[in-house]
């Protein structure tokens, strides 16, 4: 068997793995160090059973992972996220924005997908916001009346928007792979996660319009007067807003770098959980700890990725996979149509950690042979990879909603209600393709070309 064959079967072997369910970072380190050890063995030179060039490689990747600047960012925007979370904070907002959505039809989904959105880009993790949604927007709208289905799409989709909108952990990951600006690929993910986010509520107030039994009228008692929407806005909505605005304002201008920001944007979850009276002993260190547990899955997954990369480059996998794709004397649009449908498929089984760590650095080489921009690709990636978490068998967004919903709430429901979501993706991503300036016309302007 020759070296590339031996990279292909190393590939094969890892996503069967994976899907027995072994953890990946563990899986990546262990394949990369195996297959690494038979690729830089040389008896010639070895003074010992250990004195072997992969282990160099593994110790030089440790390093090069805790001393990256970008990633610093992560944890610091994790502990943000999950502050407040356990202040509870983002239940007084799902309360201020259905209140103020009252009016509009399918109102309380609307505000799921609102808070979703701005939680979302609060913590970053899929995880995260759709179990929080799905315990607390999800029986809310299903003891008034929603249809089931629908509710449990709308919690699904809205959850999974921040692997677009920044400021996302995927980005800050996805920028460290492909060595490109965060600030630039921050800016270029606003407009087509917004757009995004748009096409999810206009899809939802325009089927809770033409089909009200989905989505009841809030009842006439429960409507609150104009006094109480402006207070539970202002104690709720506005402080919120202002802190994840000014974070991603702060970043977008240049005033701070990402880490910088997500440094500000932690103290100032602190301070919001402290002025709500929300900051107990208990729930910073529970905010501690899943900060530390998140971050610490990212760095292995970082250094079993960039050691697997390396020794499947070693083998001449990415030469394999380079010149097929050349073999196949491919156009621009062909290319990026065979790249996202790969990634595609890929998310059915996989979540975003393996695709953007392992997968995508396959293609990034092939950027410039086929003309594409790296920040443009980037937004591609991350709107596609919404469906890694909407894709049945596999939609991890439908498990973890399925995990905190009521026994009668079965699966299959659950992936009937995606299903528009993800038509809604595809399309996006084909405006996108067309109308590039969507993505590109913002970091240009503020940054320039």
């Amino acid at each position: 068997m020759t070296d590339p064959q031996l990279a292909i079967v190393m590939l094969g072997l890892f996503i069967f793995i994976v899907m027995l369910g072994f953890p990946i970072a563990f899986t990546l380190v262990a394949m990369g160090l195996g297959f690494g050890y038979y690729a830089y063995y040389d008896p010639l030179r070895m003074s010992s059973l250990f004195d072997n060039r992969i282990f160099d490689l593994f110790v030089q990747n440790t390093f090069s992972v805790m001393s990256n600047d970008v990633l610093v960012a992560v944890p610091l925007f994790l502990f943000m996220g999950y502050v407040v979370e356990r202040a509870k904070i983002v239940d007084r907002l799902f309360f201020s924005i259905q209140l103020a959505a009252r009016n509009v039809p399918g109102s309380m989904a609307v505000a799921a997908l609102a808070t979703c959105a701005v939680f979302a880009t609060a913590t970053g993790i899929v995880g995260a916001v759709v179990t929080l949604m799905g315990m607390l927007a999800f029986p809310a709208m299903l003891k008034a009346g929603y249809e089931h289905k629908f509710a449990a799409g709308v919690i699904c989709a809205g959850g999974c928007l921040g692997i677009l909108i920044p400021p996302s952990i995927m980005l800050i990951v996805y920028s460290a792979i492909a060595e490109i600006s965060p600030l630039r690929l921050y800016a270029a993910a606003l407009f087509p996660g917004l757009l995004l986010a748009s096409f999810y509520m206009i899809y939802v107030v325009g089927r809770a319009a033409m089909n009200p039994t989905i989505a009841p009228k809030p009842r006439e008692e429960d409507i609150p007067t104009f006094r109480e929407l402006i207070v539970a806005l202002l104690t709720s909505f506005v402080p919120l807003a202002v802190l994840i605005l000014s974070v991603l304002g702060a970043i977008l201008m240049g005033f701070a770098t990402p880490a910088e920001a997500a440094g500000v944007g932690a103290a100032g979850g602190l301070l919001l959980a402290a002025i709500y009276r929300n900051l107990t002993w208990i729930r910073l260190k529970e905010a501690v700890y899943l900060t530390a547990k998140t971050s610490a899955m990212v760095c292995w997954l970082f250094i079993g990725s960039w050691t697997f990369a390396s020794v499947f480059s070693y083998l001449g996998g990415h030469d394999l996979i380079h010149e097929w794709f050349l073999a196949m004397d491919m156009g621009t649009v062909s290319f990026l149509i065979l790249a996202q449908t790969i990634i595609f498929i890929l998310g059915w089984p996989l979540e975003w950690t393996e695709i953007i760590i392992i997968f995508v650095p396959i293609f990034l080489p092939m950027l410039d042979t086929f003309g594409v921009d790296p920040l443009f690709f980037g937004i591609l990636v991350a709107l596609n990879l919404q469906t890694s978490f909407l894709t049945p068998p596999m939609a991890m967004a439908a498990y973890y909603l399925k995990g905190v919903a009521p026994s009668y709430i079965k699966l299959a429901d659950i992936f009937l209600g995606i299903m528009p979501y993800l038509a809604i993706v595809i399309f996006t991503m084909v405006l996108l393709y067309n109308f590039p300036e969507i993505a590109l016309w913002l970091p240009d302007y503020l940054f320039g070309k």
